[in-house]
């Protein structure tokens, strides 16, 4: 029982210490941290609006072109069609 109880306070008087030191040492590296942070922040901000351009750009073209497909197979289609009615007709 000895033995836990000693592991007990050591572990105690470890958070203790450990908790204080963070209190004292957060002030002086929380702004160094955050100054480091922020910029790297902006510039994550930045390419991802340009990402998303790009991928709005690609989309618009993606959609042009199968809007092109379907007008050039609607096309076919409708000569086809065309042809059929004239090759009855006769």
């Amino acid at each position: 029982m000895a033995l836990l109880n000693n592991g007990f306070k050591g572990n105690i008087l470890a958070g203790i210490a450990f908790g204080i030191g963070a209190a004292v040492i957060a002030p002086i590296v929380i702004p160094i941290v955050s100054a480091a942070v922020k910029p790297m922040a902006k510039v994550m901000i930045k390419e991802g609006m340009l990402l998303y351009e790009k991928g709005k750009e690609m989309v618009e073209e993606a959609r042009e072109t199968i809007e092109d497909l379907v007008a050039e197979a609607r096309s076919e289609v409708e000569a086809a069609h065309s042809l059929a009615e004239d090759v009855k007709s006769e």
